[in-house]
């Protein structure tokens, strides 16, 4: 990779790993569930856990607030991981695609239902509007972060930071898009549209 020594293949999940990964996302999964059967409001953290078999406090390592079960997933530092695995010589914002793209399949066959209602609930809750804000600017911070490294550079310049917003915005629409038309469309298609449009439109 231009010259920089490359890291070395990540380990595989180990079995804690897996188990704490299964468990985060039953926890995730029986929220929802619980959400979309009595509403957001009136659903608890301690109904919450005691459907997913744990106690609150276990809820609560894995997610700080009841805000945190709707918009918090894993893929934001898997995104992140695989910008900086994309080749040198690719241009940002195909980095940043192919890399997105190289992970659609894992994050659709393993959470599609409950990503779709993840976003619907983060549209429909008014408490969870404004976080909205907060965890796209996180992971456009990622993002142009993990392409300052693909780099070589310790810090994301401003252009890093342009690519990187410019992706999230555009994959917002396409996944958007993708929750509310329920199983009729496909989510790769949709967000390999959606760059389309933006490299084109340049």
């Amino acid at each position: 990779m231009g010259g920089m020594k490359a890291d070395p293949p990540a380990a595989a999940p180990g079995l804690r790993e897996r188990k704490k990964l299964r468990t985060r996302r039953s926890i995730q999964h029986h929220a929802l569930r619980l959400f979309a059967a009595h509403g957001y409001e009136q659903t608890t953290v301690e109904q919450i856990a005691a459907a997913a078999e744990v106690s609150p406090s276990t809820f609560f390592r894995y997610y700080p607030t009841k805000e945190d079960v709707v918009l918090s997933d894993e893929y934001d530092p898997m995104l992140a991981a695989a910008v900086r695995d994309r080749p040198a010589d690719e241009k940002p914002l195909l980095a940043v695609h192919n890399a997105m793209m190289s992970l659609m399949p894992q994050m659709v066959a393993e959470t599609a239902q409950d990503t779709r209602e993840r976003m619907r609930l983060a549209l429909s809750v008014p408490a969870l509007r404004g976080r909205i804000i907060q965890g796209t600017a996180e992971t456009t911070r990622l993002i142009a972060g993990a392409l300052a490294e693909r780099a070589g550079r310790r810090t994301p310049e401003y252009e890093d930071e342009a690519v990187a917003a410019a992706y999230v915005g555009v994959a917002a629409v396409a996944m958007l898009r993708w929750a509310e038309a329920d199983h009729e469309l496909d989510p790769g298609e949709l967000l390999e549209r959606a760059v389309t449009a933006l490299r084109t439109g340049l």
